[in-house]
């Protein structure tokens, strides 16, 4: 078993929706959906945006840094993810 993940918000099970940003962002970074999801079940934490109601989750994609901006839909309980990008940190 790896480390133990942190309390998650109660929107983080949700089903996500991709925007059309973040499409673009994925062919401008070189990710898959299948990378994104990869990211998401691998995050390490979460924090909030500096946009109010938005989340940063940090997480990591082939042995570097990412942050994932999300914006949890209460509505219609859907985990909108708005982009995502590598910080430039490696690990």
């Amino acid at each position: 078993m790896g480390p133990q993940m942190p309390a998650w918000p109660e929107w983080w099970n949700w089903e996500i929706e991709l925007t059309p940003h973040l499409v673009k962002r994925m062919d401008d970074r070189d990710f898959t959906e299948v990378d994104l999801r990869l990211m998401l079940e691998q995050a390490v934490g979460t924090q909030p945006d500096v946009v109010e109601g938005r989340h940063v989750i940090e997480t990591a994609l082939r042995g570097s840094a990412w942050e994932v901006i999300v914006e949890p839909d209460d509505t219609d309980q859907l985990l909108v993810v708005v982009t995502a990008y590598p910080t430039g940190k490696t690990g």
